[in-house]
């Protein structure tokens, strides 16, 4: 995929790109696995804004994307599409019995492609197998953290990571931020990266672009009132809060850890910190 310039009819246009979207082939997506999708605008169950600056946007339908495809599925690729719920692209597929799934489309997929998820497959690109059937070294995608529960890991557009070590009962799996982690060898995954690998390289260029996705403006804490924001109130001079910087609820964020899913680290073997000081 490559990235595509616009002709700089307007100054919002002269910085801005575009996804390529030569790979897609169809339009029309299927209506069975279509669910349209709720505007919430960042709010939880009792109305509370819980993410901010979220709001407005076009209308976006759900694709039912298969994270768990049945072992045993032998299916061809009919379709690349276009999902506007995330960054990769999503495949058609259809089995031997006619039913249809969406998958992710991984790097190199085309049209007329056949996807096995069985555990004799080959060893080949978007097949789908048990970590303990996958040769050390091999470079995988959307693999299952827990036996029989599909993708979780590894799923967005150019994404990919190594298998790099088998240990008895569990692998080991480098994971694109450099984090090192086992996971049991019964897991899942596919093998080969995640397709759209460009999509991090397009260049937004217009605040109204945002706003189609739903991305409403972000306003800076120090511009604020005290009543607003930690770093808000002042003479209106550009000096700072004089305080280490913190969320509007107080939160200090420089070297605070916010990671509170202490039930799995001691599956981690080596943390996204430690990769990054090593290099």
């Amino acid at each position: 995929m490559a990235i595509r310039k616009l002709q700089p009819t307007t100054p919002a246009q002269r910085g801005m790109t575009t996804q390529d979207f030569g790979s897609i082939t169809t339009k029309k997506p299927v209506k069975s696995l279509l669910v349209a999708k709720k505007q919430k605008s960042g709010r939880n169950n009792s109305g509370r804004i819980t993410v901010r600056h979220r709001g407005g946007g076009v209308k976006k339908f759900i694709r039912l994307v298969d994270f768990n495809l049945p072992v045993g599925t032998k299916a061809t690729v009919e379709h690349i599409e276009y999902d506007p719920n995330r960054s990769a692209r999503i495949a058609r597929i259809k089995d031997e019995n006619g039913k249809l799934y969406y998958v992710l489309a991984g790097n190199g997929m085309k049209q007329g492609d056949v996807i096995e998820s069985t555990d004799e497959a080959h060893v080949e690109s978007h097949n789908r197998l048990p970590l303990s059937k996958i040769p050390v070294g091999s470079t995988v995608y959307a693999i299952e953290l827990q036996v029989g529960k599909g993708a979780q890991l590894v799923r967005s557009a150019g994404a990919k990571a190594q298998l790099t070590a088998k240990e008895g009962d569990h692998a080991m799996i480098k994971l694109p931020s450099g984090e090192v982690r086992k996971v049991r060898v019964e897991c899942r995954a596919s093998i080969g990266s995640v397709g759209n690998e460009q999509h991090q390289n397009v260049k937004i260029g217009s605040a109204g672009r945002k706003r189609n996705m739903g991305i409403r403006p972000t306003v800076r804490g120090v511009v604020m009132n005290a009543v607003d924001h930690p770093h808000g109130g002042g003479d209106g001079g550009r000096h700072g809060p004089g305080k280490a910087p913190r969320t509007p609820w107080g939160q200090l964020t420089l070297g605070y850890k916010t990671r509170r899913n202490k039930s799995t680290n001691k599956m981690i073997v080596r943390t996204r910190h430690e990769a990054k000081r090593k290099r």
